[in-house]
């Protein structure tokens, strides 16, 4: 994995540098960086939220641990539906393609009960990924967590999509392309998947119009780890109108070099607009970000969450939190670990 974290952000640097619109940057190993708010497990009444059945959550912290039961096979499993949708190739000649989703039902769900609506939320896999690793990778561990989440009332019972960023679902080692594909895929994910997942399952939206799908945004959610964590900040600047909650999950929205004032203004200029034009204070969002202490792609991640957590005025406690592994390496674990921390708090 250190391999794998070393060349996602030589990938993010070549965007960076090849990229009109995105602010670049990273400090170089030799600089030192400081969280500018300390990582704390103490409850803070000013720099605090109240989610998840009124639980108080303080906007910086450490993540608890993933219960080692957690991962096995829970008595009460759901189901999973692979998806085979009409796409487009947004990277090439715009031609006609076909690509795969996997879609995780939960235990009770009926087809034929349609007055049952689900909350939904879709995972990004990291550079190499496929479409079903959330739901198979390490014996299937993504899905026994999930079941046992819902088993367990850690969390309603919802529909997770596992989606992917590139055209035929298949590991590629092609980092410029991976990096193309994961900033064009909001088109994909508004004109292909979401229509096709949700004319096929039962969520909030009424039909799959525009305004059906905008209007059911507070029950959808987008998380992703690592160059899904990347999909998932273009996400929330890109396709917002439809998406209330978001788990970037150990990938920064860009890459910073050097002197990264700059650099991580113009970041939180791009994403504090976001917040305006479409008026997300008034119309609710939230944002779990999260790292592990040892995870190889952390000073990225303190580089711009510091930046956005200066802004207090706008990314309040309600919208934005920031927590850590302690521990975490960039691994499937840890992403594991910041799924279970996070959903509770999603969908309140």
């Amino acid at each position: 994995m250190k391999k794998t974290a070393a060349i996602i952000l030589i990938i993010i640097m070549v965007f960076a540098l090849c990229s009109c619109e995105a602010p670049t940057g990273y400090e170089s190993s030799s600089q030192t960086y400081t969280h500018h708010t300390e990582q704390t497990e103490s409850t803070d009444q000013e720099n605090s939220n109240k989610k998840g059945n009124g639980q108080n959550i303080t906007q910086t912290g450490f993540t608890k641990p993933l219960p080692d039961e957690y991962l096995r096979q829970a008595d009460q499993q759901g189901t999973i539906n692979e998806l085979t949708y009409k796409s487009k190739d947004y990277t090439g000649d715009m031609s006609a393609i076909s690509k795969k989703a996997y879609i995780y039902l939960p235990y009770g769900y009926d087809p034929n009960d349609s007055d049952k609506k689900y909350d939904i939320m879709y995972l990004m896999h990291g550079l190499g990924g496929t479409a079903e690793q959330a739901f198979t990778e390490y014996e299937g561990a993504g899905k026994n967590l999930i079941d046992n989440m819902i088993q367990n009332d850690v969390i309603k019972p919802m529909i997770f999509v596992s989606a992917t960023f590139t055209e035929d679902d298949q590991p590629q080692d092609d980092l410029f392309l991976s990096m193309t594909e994961v900033l064009s895929f909001h088109r994909d994910f508004i004109q292909n998947l979401m229509p096709a997942v949700e004319s096929s399952y039962h969520t909030y939206a009424q039909s799959t119009s525009d305004n059906d799908l905008k209007a059911s945004r507070t029950h959808r959610a987008f998380g992703g780890f690592s160059l899904g964590g990347v999909a998932t900040w273009q996400e929330f600047a890109l396709d917002s109108d439809y998406i209330s909650c978001f788990l970037p999950m150990s990938g920064p929205y860009r890459w910073f070099s050097g002197s990264t004032d700059s650099q991580s203004k113009a970041v939180c200029d791009t994403l504090e607009s976001v917040v305006e034009r479409h008026h997300l204070d008034e119309r609710g969002y939230f944002i779990y970000a999260c790292t592990g202490t040892e995870d190889e792609l952390e000073p990225q991640i303190d580089i711009q969450l510091d930046a956005m957590l200066k802004r207090s005025d706008v990314f309040t406690p309600e919208h934005l939190v920031y927590y850590k592994m302690k521990g975490g390496k960039h691994d499937m674990y840890a992403a594991l670990n910041f799924i279970y921390n996070a959903l509770p708090l999603f969908f309140q």
